[in-house]
Order: C-alpha cells, then sequence, then structure tokens
C-alpha cells in the first residue's frame, strides 16, 4: 500500500477522534468495527507499540507510513 491517498483513508479509519495519533483503544475498537473482535486490550497496545517509534503510547500516521514502507 504504498499509495499515500490509500494509506491516509486506512489511517482515518482507526483515527476515531480524528486528532492524528491512533490510540490502542481506538485501534481496538476499529479492528473490532472491522470484523476483528479478538484484538484485546493488550494485543492492541503491542501493535501500537511495535509502530511507535517516538514511545509516545500512540501512532502518527508518519509512523503508520513508515511501518507501511518496510
Amino acid at each position: 500500500m504504498a499509495d499515500m491517498e490509500k494509506a491516509r483513508a486506512a489511517f482515518d479509519r482507526f483515527d476515531a477522534d480524528g486528532d492524528g495519533q491512533v490510540t490502542p483503544e481506538e485501534f481496538k475498537h476499529a479492528m473490532a468495527e472491522m470484523g476483528d473482535a479478538f484484538v484485546t486490550g493488550p494485543v492492541a497496545e503491542a501493535v501500537i507499540k511495535s509502530k511507535d517509534t517516538d514511545s509516545d503510547g500512540r501512532m502518527s500516521f508518519d509512523e503508520f507510513w513508515q511501518a507501511l514502507q518496510r
């Protein structure tokens, strides 16, 4: 998914409050809405942590984009 517009649309699905950051809770909620009710709090925290390069506990669009480039 190297297309910036598609990446932004995907990110926006997770960023429920539109603040430019995805929290573990937002990630968990979005995954449940997409049909994956098995993403627990600890799983969501681990996913965000794996992409959170500045260690603020949230995933920015830049961090999301970087993860897509790997």
